[in-house]
């Protein structure tokens, strides 16, 4: 029988055969694992797999995790080779960010759209706590919107506090598997209890000594939207880097790079040194954000460093 993981807490977890909400128990069978993969846990929520009843009523056997259609996977800098599946199967990545409390880090949420963009994955980058700094900071929230809108992304401003936003963030979410994502502290927890006032993640508190967030969401869990659709929150996050990227592929996922690399004189062209670069170019007439850019020469740096 066919399933879909919807809770993962270790080496226990909870299917439901979706739509229909019905988690029951599983466990994993023998060393099952997915062809190919190299990430530490085998079985990630939004997984299809097939599964048996035992005679004795105990949890469901996992037997067979079936193809994935897309997923999210990182790795964490200081452990470079340990890399690790957040979620899989998913219709769009809800990436949460604030611009203070924690402070906004572009390479970070950069990372994460590369792996988006890699894996086919839609992405909306949500700026959350906007009641916070929109009056006092408006050249700040425009410039943030300039460097993705520019690179073809939705920016869509909410406040879990006020509520802005919140219904146009439903809508995008109506009838889809949706994967939210984001550092620790950026308030992810709050605005999906806005979202659904029936689902009530964790809510953590700011450490004042680094203005980052204390992790409160520990497990990988999915949970159904009373509008439609499902939600997977993911454990709040303060790394993430790129797997089985080669250094030459990585501006193929910059959509606003590889768009300009179309005029570089040079093929292949790493956009860092050679003459008649387009994509340099376009960095020093504004086209291209240097903020992005920068991004992309500290992924370059990153793999050097870790090969």
């Amino acid at each position: 029988m066919e399933a879909v993981v919807v809770k993962n807490a270790g080496s226990h977890y909870l299917l439901s055969a979706l739509p229909e909400w019905a988690p029951f128990p599983a466990v994993l069978r023998g060393r099952v694992r997915l062809e190919g993969s190299s990430a530490t846990n085998p079985v990630a929520v939004g997984d299809c797999v097939l599964y048996a009843l035992p005679d004795d009523g105990e949890a469901a056997l996992i037997t067979q995790i079936l193809p994935r259609r897309n997923y999210v996977i990182r790795k964490s800098t200081n452990l470079s080779r340990s890399a690790h599946v957040i979620a899989a199967n998913l219709d769009l990545a809800v990436l949460v960010v604030s611009l203070w409390f924690p402070e906004l880090k572009l390479p970070f949420l950069d990372r994460i759209l590369v792996t988006c963009e890699v894996y086919g994955i839609p992405a909306v980058i949500v700026l959350n706590k906007t009641d916070l700094y929109r009056n006092e900071a408006p050249e700040e929230v425009a410039r943030f919107r300039r460097i993705y809108e520019s690179a073809g992304y939705r920016v869509l401003e909410t406040s879990a506090k006020t509520g802005e936003g919140v219904d146009a963030l439903r809508e995008l979410c109506r009838g889809k598997v949706v994967l939210f994502s984001g550092e620790s502290g950026v308030g992810k927890s709050s605005l999906i209890h806005s979202l659904d006032p029936s689902l009530s993640p964790k809510v953590g508190r700011i450490s004042a000594a680094h203005l980052q967030g204390k992790h409160t969401t520990s497990l990988y869990e999915m949970y159904p939207l009373s509008g439609g659709g499902f939600l997977i929150d993911s454990p709040g996050l303060r790394g993430f880097g790129l797997v089985d990227l080669k250094p030459e592929e990585i501006p193929l996922y910059f959509p606003e790079m590889l768009k300009a690399s179309e005029h570089c004189r040079f093929t292949p062209c790493t956009h860092t040194h050679e003459p008649g670069c387009a994509v340099k170019e376009a960095v020093d007439r504004g086209e291209i954000s240097p903020e992005r850019y920068n991004s992309y020469l500290g992924m370059l740096e990153e793999d050097r460093k870790f090969r």
